[in-house]
């Protein structure tokens, strides 16, 4: 018996014939499905989150009220620490141009007290009439216009009542001219910037007898 012949499969088996390349097709994407397991039925996003029903919990007004409450309480603490932090920007403000005023003011008056003993000489040179029509006449007009613009005053003057805060007493003279310690007589002038003593007057007090 002959035997049979299978027939010559299609195209892209046969030999030395090129193979057919096929684009695979998408596949499906699976529906969603309820927790019983069936299709279920999306409408839209929306229908995943559900903002009515039985299950949606809605806040009752008491809470509401309580959550606004709280959002006002917020507020104005936030505006409380604000206008605190302000008051202490203003005050550190304050104390750093105190404290430079304080500072400038140490710096003059210790250049002042450091020139006392020549003004003493100018001042002693022109009540005996020593500076006048000299050149020094002029720096001492000057120098004492100088410290009157810094504030520079005079402390001691004689007949005044004697203040242990701002005379050193030398010597005392007892007197029945006065009732009270009275400066006789001025022996070296004090001197004070603004309401700092930068030397007391060295005075002569006349006491009571």
């Amino acid at each position: 018996m002959a035997e049979d012949t299978e027939p010559e499969e299609a195209s892209g088996k046969a030999s030395g014939g090129p193979k057919s390349h096929r684009t695979p097709k998408p596949k499906a994407q699976p529906e969603p499905q309820s927790e019983d397991g069936d299709t279920a039925d999306v409408d839209g996003i929306e229908s995943l989150f559900p903002t009515e029903g039985p299950d949606v919990e809605t806040l009752t007004q008491e809470e509401i009220d309580f959550l606004d409450q709280g959002e006002r309480d917020l507020v104005a603490e936030m505006r409380n620490d604000l206008a605190r932090a302000q008051a202490e920007l203003v005050n550190f403000r304050n104390r750093v141009e105190r404290d430079r005023a304080a500072n400038r003011d140490s710096v003059i008056a210790e250049v002042i007290r450091s020139l006392l003993p020549a003004l003493d000489d100018l001042t002693r040179a022109e009540a005996h009439g020593d500076l006048e029509g000299s050149p020094l006449e002029i720096v001492a007009k000057k120098l004492h216009a100088t410290f009157e613009r810094y504030g520079l005053r005079v402390v001691g003057e004689k007949g005044e009542a004697f203040d242990p805060h701002f005379h050193e007493a030398i010597v005392q003279l007892p007197s029945a001219d006065v009732t009270v310690n009275t400066v006789a007589d001025v022996i070296e002038p004090g001197y004070a910037l603004g309401d700092r003593l930068l030397r007391a007057a060295k005075v002569a007090v006349s006491v009571p007898e």
